[in-house]
C-alpha cells in the first residue's frame, strides 16, 4: 500500500490554519446533532466548525504537530474569553501568550504538552502564523508581492467591488507582466514543494502547477468578492484583518465552545481511525484532499473502507487540487455523485487553490 506517512515528513506544523473553505464543507456535510463525522484534522479549523451543528467529530491526523494545534485551539476556546482567544491565537496583539499557555497546558495531552513545551516561540509569536504554509505566504507577501504592486494597489484589490469592477481592476491594474512571471515562479511545483508543501505531495501531479493555480487565482479575484475572503485576506495582509475564519465568527465560536465534548482526536492513518471508531458508522467524511497523495490502488482500498464504515446516506466531501481523484468506477454502484451540489458549492469556494470540490453520497 502507498503510504504518504512513509514518504513525507509530519514532525512540524505544516498548516497552522485550514486552507479549505469551511462554509462549503459544512453545507455539504450538514453536521447536525446525532451525526458522526470523520474529519482530517489539519490545524483544526474545519473539524471544530463541524461541531457547531452538534455533530460528533472524530478528527484524525498522521501528524502530532497538527493534533497539537487542534488541542491548543480547543483549550483556548474552552477556557479563554472570545477576545483573549483571538489574541492568544495570533489574530490580535498579545504580550501574555506564554503566560496563557501555562494556564492552558494542563488540559493538553502529554504529546501536545511536549510539542508546545519544545516550541514556545511559536506560541509567543501567535501559533496560527507558524506553519510551513503560512511562512510560505509570508515570504510571498514580504519579498515577492512588493516587486509586483504597491500597498495602495493591494488595498484596492481587497476593497469591495462588484463583478464588473473586479474584472476591470484585475485586467487593467493587477494582472501585469510581473504578476504573471513572478506568480509562475513562486507557485511552481519546485518552489511550492520546498517552501510551502512537500515535494511528495506532487508525486501524482501531471498538470502545470503554476498555470493551474494562476487560473484559480484569477477566478477568485474576479468572480468572488475580494473584501470578505479570509484566505485572500491572510495571504495579502498576513492576518485575518477584515475577515475571520468561519470557526472564529462569534456565533459559530459559541456553538463550538458548547460542543467541544463531541470531539475525539486520533493520531494515525485514517484507515486505523475508521476501524477504531467506525462501529457505529459515520454519517459524513471531511477528507480534505487526501486522495491526491495516493496511488489509484490505495485510493480504491480507502474508498472501499470508507463506504463499508458509512451509514446509509453518509456523505463524502473532498477536494482535488492538482490530481483528479474521485470514487473509482468499480464502486460507483455504492455511491451517488452529487454533481450539481458539488459544482454549486465549488463556484463559491473562497480557498481558491483547488480545481474541484466533490460531494458523494453512500446509497
Amino acid at each position: 500500500m502507498d503510504k504518504i506517512e512513509n514518504r513525507a515528513a509530519f514532525s512540524a506544523i505544516r498548516y497552522a490554519n485550514c486552507w479549505e473553505d469551511t462554509e462549503i464543507l459544512c453545507e455539504a456535510l450538514q453536521p447536525t446533532a446525532g451525526k458522526r463525522i470523520l474529519s482530517i484534522a489539519s490545524a483544526g479549523d474545519n473539524s471544530l466548525a463541524l461541531l457547531a451543528g452538534g455533530a460528533e467529530v472524530v478528527a484524525v491526523d498522521l501528524s502530532l504537530a497538527q493534533l497539537a494545534c487542534v488541542e491548543l485551539r480547543c483549550q483556548a476556546i474552552r477556557h479563554l474569553s472570545y477576545e483573549s482567544c483571538l489574541s492568544f491565537l495570533g489574530i490580535t496583539p498579545d504580550e501574555q501568550r506564554l503566560k496563557r499557555y501555562l494556564e492552558l497546558r494542563a488540559g493538553l495531552s502529554e504529546p501536545s504538552q511536549h510539542f508546545w513545551d519544545s516550541n514556545k516561540p511559536l506560541i509567543a509569536n501567535g501559533f496560527i502564523h507558524q506553519g510551513k504554509f503560512e511562512r510560505y505566504f509570508h515570504f510571498f507577501r514580504k519579498w515577492v508581492l512588493p516587486c509586483i504592486h504597491s500597498q495602495a494597489t493591494i488595498n484596492q484589490l481587497l476593497a469591495a467591488k462588484d463583478r464588473q469592477g473586479r474584472e476591470q481592476f484585475y485586467s487593467r491594474q493587477w494582472a501585469n507582466r510581473r504578476w504573471h512571471l513572478l506568480f509562475k515562479i513562486f507557485f511552481s511545483e519546485f518552489v511550492m514543494g520546498r517552501m510551502g508543501r512537500d515535494p511528495e505531495f506532487f508525486r501524482y501531479v501531471e498538470v502545470p502547477v503554476a498555470e493551474a493555480i494562476l487560473h484559480r487565482a484569477r477566478y477568485a479575484l474576479t468572480e468572488l468578492a475580494t473584501h470578505d475572503n479570509p484566505y485572500l485576506d491572510y495571504i495579502l495582509s498576513g492576518n485575518f484583518t477584515s475577515s475571520l475564519p468561519y470557526y472564529l465568527q462569534p456565533t459559530i465560536y459559541q456553538k463550538i465552545k458548547t460542543n467541544l465534548a463531541n470531539l475525539t482526536l486520533f493520531h494515525g492513518p485514517i484507515q486505523e481511525a475508521c476501524n477504531r471508531h467506525g462501529d457505529q458508522g459515520f454519517d459524513g467524511y471531511n477528507l480534505s484532499d487526501i486522495f491526491e497523495y495516493l496511488d489509484s490502488e490505495t485510493c480504491l482500498q480507502l474508498f472501499q473502507l470508507l463506504i463499508d464504515k458509512a451509514n446509509p446516506g453518509a456523505r463524502l466531501a473532498y477536494w482535488n487540487m492538482l490530481v483528479p481523484r474521485q470514487c473509482p468506477d468499480t464502486l460507483q454502484n455504492k455511491i451517488v455523485s452529487l454533481s450539481e451540489l458539488s459544482q454549486r458549492l465549488f463556484d463559491r469556494d473562497k480557498a481558491f487553490f483547488y480545481s474541484k470540490f466533490i460531494v458523494e453520497e453512500v446509497r
